[in-house]
């Protein structure tokens, strides 16, 4: 009933909010002689704000169609390595660039798009040859495709780091530190031949236990029951994957959009500020921004309550503890993959300590394999996006990538 309810509010208003739009464009317009008064732009940019924040979104192309490596710009495609029912490999192929590193980026199922990692991709382009998990919205996946939990994405990344072949290279960002750490020991454990040469983790939830956030202590405070009542939904006959339980984008947003609801307040009346005294470029950041940003998929019920259970509620990974398909997951068992933990020192999603546990529960691993990098006033989405990623966290992914080659 919830997901029913919230698809027959999406329709009306994107409805509402087309008319908004039209209302917007006709104040606007110069043949309008109210398009001079002093409310016309005031309303005209209510409209126009409201049409934004209303519109129905899917998913957000990449688009990064050329790339500078040394002086020369080159074409970027991207082509599908592999497909499976929940994700699919994708490349970012580089027209005549040939011997770079290969680098797995991992992108979070946690409700966004692989998109939010775009400025990951784009500034690790130029000296690497990248790849990157791009997730299924699990509302489309037929119920006949089965289930998704947190040991299929372990088996995926593993599948994946197979395909790209020995001597690769593999960034997770946020949710997905915990699985691809997990992948990395059960390969150690095996001494697989496309064991990765480096793990980077940026903002991951290793250890939880360590300087808890919000994030956290909602995932604490509540029996797992509770989660399984309250946020699990099942999907509409509207989608290919109808009767499927989901844990649905929707949800996640107003959880994402109420943790800093001042903050997105403050965003969108400065947008409205920006288009009364017409500085569209300035609006238009912000479009982009929230384009991208409630750009969200479901997530299949299974992973999302696996992971509540093992990674935020028990803790089992930092304690030695976590299983895969009944076999144990060792952290000391890493002794050839490299490791960099980092962390933001505002991050208010993965607190100070979380990712860097990794290191510690490596015990096997030598200390020169090991590194740790904190990013000085830096919240959860600047380790990976944004000015400072590029000119001051990025650098230091590259020298160690280069340096454990």
């Amino acid at each position: 009933m919830l997901y029913d309810a919230y698809e027959v509010q999406r329709s009306l208003l994107a409805g509402v909010g087309r008319a908004a739009s039209m209302g917007a464009g006709w104040l606007n317009n110069p043949a309008n002689p109210w398009s001079y008064g002093a409310m016309g732009p005031i309303v005209a940019a209510s409209l126009d704000v409201f049409a934004h924040a209303a519109a129905p979104r899917g998913k957000p192309e990449f688009g990064i169609k050329e790339v500078a490596v040394g002086r020369k710009l080159v074409a970027v495609s991207e082509e599908i390595v592999l497909t499976k029912a929940f994700g699919r490999l994708k490349h970012f192929k580089k027209d005549g660039v040939e011997n770079q590193p290969k680098l797995l980026i991992v992108a979070p199922m946690s409700g966004h798009f692989a998109t939010l990692l775009r400025g990951t991709v784009e500034r690790m382009l130029p000296r690497h040859d990248v790849f990157i998990t791009d997730w299924h919205d699990a509302k489309l996946v037929p119920i006949e495709k089965g289930g998704f939990d947190l040991d299929d994405y372990i088996d995926y990344l593993i599948e994946f780091l197979e395909l790209m072949g020995p001597d690769s290279h593999m960034l997770a960002v946020c949710q997905p530190a915990v699985p691809a750490y997990a992948a990395v020991a059960l390969m150690n454990a095996d001494k697989h031949p496309a064991t990765p040469k480096t793990l980077t983790m940026m903002g991951g939830p290793i250890d939880p236990r360590k300087a808890p956030t919000a994030v956290n202590t909602l995932a604490t405070e509540r029996p797992h029951a509770w989660f399984e009542r309250n946020v699990i939904a099942t999907v509409p006959m509207i989608y290919p994957g109808t009767g499927r339980k989901v844990y649905p984008g929707f949800l996640q947003l107003a959880g994402f959009m109420t943790m800093n609801l001042g903050s997105h307040l403050v965003s969108h009346w400065e947008m409205f500020k920006h288009l009364v005294v017409g500085d569209e470029e300035s609006a238009d950041s912000t479009r982009d921004f929230y384009d991208e940003y409630r750009s969200v998929a479901d997530m299949a019920a299974e992973f999302y309550l696996q992971t509540i259970d093992v990674v935020f509620q028990r803790h089992l990974l930092p304690k030695g503890e976590m299983m895969h398909r009944g076999r144990k997951v060792d952290p000391a068992a890493i002794t050839r993959t490299a490791l960099l933990a980092i962390e933001g020192e505002r991050d208010d999603i993965s607190g100070l300590g979380q990712t860097k546990a990794a290191l510690d529960i490596a015990t096997k691993l030598k200390a020169g394999k090991k590194q740790y990098y904190m990013a000085r006033e830096v919240g959860h989405y600047g380790i990976f996006n944004g000015r400072k990623w590029r000119e001051r966290i990025a650098p230091v992914v590259e020298k160690f990538i280069a340096a454990n080659g």
